[in-house]
This record gives structure tokens, sequence and C-alpha cells, in this order.
């Protein structure tokens, strides 16, 4: 069995147990072990990255060098956890000289970076340790009944060079992961135009905006629900359809749902142990058409 060290970040255990529920759920029926460390910290995400980018790396780095310590890989569901310890890694051990200085910060932590493990996505994971033949070929629910906008989020792709997860301008991987299940990929207009999430508490008004023109160009499009990667991407669509129908009395009812909980679900794993109550946009008529 392969294992991993799961970094789950401050939002999801905060916000969304759901994530991680299926997250945990999926991997454990793919084989893969999600090993909990004590004492990981916060990530130091993109807005830390903008005010001090060596604290930044340090803290992402501190985290990392939990996982050197344990002899795992590390695994991340948040796309700006993923963003933030993905980019410190690759920065790191492309630059010496940075390496030391940030070593300096860890030391006064009992901690040194070595370089020695990788951070993935976990859809990098679902590609490259399972693969989409042997995922097709463990999927006993297909979802041959659903149509699926794939959303990346801005995090998880940006910047390419170090994080490498897909092209930026043309990605497939979550695409294709979608098809592997059985449903139906939906195209829609600026798909990876970013959805406001980050904006929200700051400029309100406008991150609302963009999340109400995703839901226009998804649903206009014909999707039965949005596929998301990042917690704050959901937070943005999901209760963001509470405030467009507060503000603009417009009613979409267009279900967010993690990949991963589209993943379990494919998989076989009981609706009932999903929290998909958790959701405000309640996801019954995506789970009726997969029964």
């Amino acid at each position: 069995m392969t294992s991993y060290a799961l970094f789950l970040g401050c939002t999801i255990p905060a916000r969304q147990p759901n994530y991680e529920l299926s997250a945990r759920k999926a991997l454990a029926k793919l084989g893969i072990e999600l090993v909990d460390l004590a004492n990981m910290t916060c990530c130091a995400p993109p807005p830390v990255q903008s005010i001090d980018l060596e604290t930044s790396l340090a803290v992402a780095a501190y985290n990392i060098c939990l996982a050197e310590e344990a002899d795992l890989n590390l695994v991340t569901l948040c796309s700006g956890c993923f963003e933030s310890l993905a980019m410190a890694n690759a920065m790191l051990k492309a630059d010496r000289q940075l390496m030391v200085k940030i070593n300096r910060v860890l030391s006064q932590a009992g901690k040194e970076f070595l370089g020695s493990k990788e951070v993935k996505h976990y859809l990098q994971v679902l590609m490259d340790d399972i693969g989409l033949k042997r995922l097709k070929q463990s999927v006993s629910k297909p979802l041959s009944n659903i149509k699926v906008a794939a959303f990346y989020g801005c995090h998880a792709l940006r910047p390419s060079e170090l994080l490498k997860l897909d092209d930026p301008e043309r990605p497939r991987v979550l695409e294709d992961l979608i098809e592997t299940l059985g449903a139906e990929n939906i195209e829609y207009r600026n798909k990876l135009k970013c959805c406001g999430g980050l904006l929200r508490g700051y400029s309100d008004d406008l991150a609302l905006d963009l999340a109400r023109e995703k839901l226009i160009n998804t649903a206009e499009a014909g999707a039965d629900c949005i596929a998301t990667l990042c917690p704050f991407c959901f937070v943005a669509l999901d209760i963001g359809q509470l405030q467009v129908r507060s503000k603009f009395n417009e009613v979409y009812d267009m279900p967010i749902i993690h990949y991963s909980e589209l993943l379990s679900l494919a998989l076989g794993v009981d609706p009932k142990e999903l929290a998909l109550e958790t959701h405000k946009i309640k996801v019954d008529k995506v789970v009726s058409k997969i029964l």
C-alpha cells in the first residue's frame, strides 16, 4: 500500500469535513493510506507570500520537514495549501543559498529542510499512483447520467513552472478524471476565470459578481453540478448562491461538489457516509442520478 502524509490545512477541518471525509474514503478504497502527522501548522498561503515570501517559505518548509522526518511524501487537498507547499518545495530544492537561509530560520524550531520528499495534489496521486485505467476499473457506480462542469480555481495551476499540475491555459487532468468516472464533461464560457473566493471579506460585491458569472455560465451550458478542488471555490459558489438569490433574486440550485465526493460516489461509497448534508445547495438531484 502506498502511503502519504496528509496535509489538511486550516479551512477544511474548520469548515468542510465533507471534503476530508470523501478524500479519505476514496483513497482508502484505491489502496492509498493517508497518515496524519502531529504538529502540522498553517501552510502560509498565497496572501502571506505576498507580504513576506521568506517567512512563507519557512512556515511551509516546516510542514515539509515533518513529512521528511516521517519518510513520507506529502499530499494536499486544498489548492492554496498545494500552491504554498509545492512552491516552497520546488524553490528550496532549486536554490541552495535560499535553502541555507531558510534552514537558519528552521533551526530555531529544531528542523532542517532536506529536499528529500515530494508535495502532491491529490489529483496527482490519482494520476501517478492509480492511473486512469485502474481508476476506471475501480468504478462500481458510473456517473453516466451526470453532466459535470470542471472548475480548477486559480491556485492549483499557477505558478505552473513550480506546481506542474497541468497546462495552466489548457488543463485536462480534472476533465480526464471526471470522464473516467463515466460522467460527461461540460465546457462552458470563461472556464478558467476566478470565482472570487479570496476576494470575500475584501471586495464582497466583486466576489459575488464573479461567483454569479460562474453560475450563469455553467447553468447555460447545461451542467448538473460544478466539480471543485478548492475549499474557497466551494464556499464562493455554494454559500455564494444563497447570496446571489438574496441580492439578484436569481435561483440556480447548482450543486457544488468536490471531485473527491464524485469519486467516492463512483467507487460505491454510501452517500450517507459522506456528510453531503453539509452542502448549502443540496446535492440530492445529483446523487439520485447515480443510485
